[in-house]
């Protein structure tokens, strides 16, 4: 497996735009989210000026080169009008609210996590597209200051305590009407061939009970 390629952050210093917390929501995995979202804006001869360093998009200019960073400066600074805005995807919300993938899927199909929609992407050196829910940031700030993630836990746990419950006493169940109809069935099925008459089907064939 290739490492993942390591960004320069060397050249001339253009420009920078902090991150706010308002739009990582704390999450450095969010950062990173942004500045791929941004830079994706860039014309591709325009994508390697632009880094993250230390939870701040910065716009460099590598010496000897006649790059557009006006151009570049101009994009970026447009973009960071609504990064705030942008929607969480997946692997963000986990990091944000410190849950698994599990935990995820289980509470976007009960509706405790709400979807803003779905994005269709075609992954870098695969055919196949995929299709994943997104976020509204704001909902997830709400769940992330709420801590509705250990409610939500507590509601599960106490949901499977429950259900464990009713699985045990359904068993238990089973198990006494086995014990109690069981030995019944043998008693019958050895009397009834206790108490057989010698000649019993010799006077069954002279149709003496019909």
């Amino acid at each position: 497996m290739s490492a993942r390629r390591k960004i320069s952050s060397t050249g001339k210093l253009i420009a920078e735009w902090p991150l706010s917390s308002a739009a990582t929501l704390g999450s450095s995995v969010r950062a990173r989210g942004i500045f791929l979202e941004i830079r994706a804006r860039l014309p591709a001869a325009l994508r390697k000026l632009l880094h993250i360093e230390s939870r701040k998009v910065t716009l460099r200019l590598p010496e000897g080169s006649d790059a557009d960073i006006q151009a570049a400066s101009a994009i970026v600074f447009e973009a960071m009008h609504d990064i705030e805005d942008l929607p969480v995807i997946p692997r963000e919300v986990e990091d944000i609210l410190t849950i698994k993938q599990g935990e995820r899927r289980r509470w976007l199909t009960d509706g405790r996590l709400q979807s803003a929609g779905t994005r269709t992407v075609k992954l870098r050196g695969r055919a196949r597209k995929i299709t994943f829910h997104v976020f509204d940031p704001r909902h997830i700030e709400d769940v992330l200051d709420r801590d509705l993630v250990a409610v939500w836990r507590e509601e599960d746990a106490a949901k499977v305590a429950e259900n464990r419950r009713r699985a045990a006493a359904k068993t238990a169940i089973k198990r006494s009407q086995k014990r109690r109809h069981g030995p019944a069935n043998d008693i019958d099925a050895s009397w009834d061939e206790a108490t057989r008459l010698r000649g019993w089907e010799d006077f069954d064939m002279n149709g003496l009970l019909r």
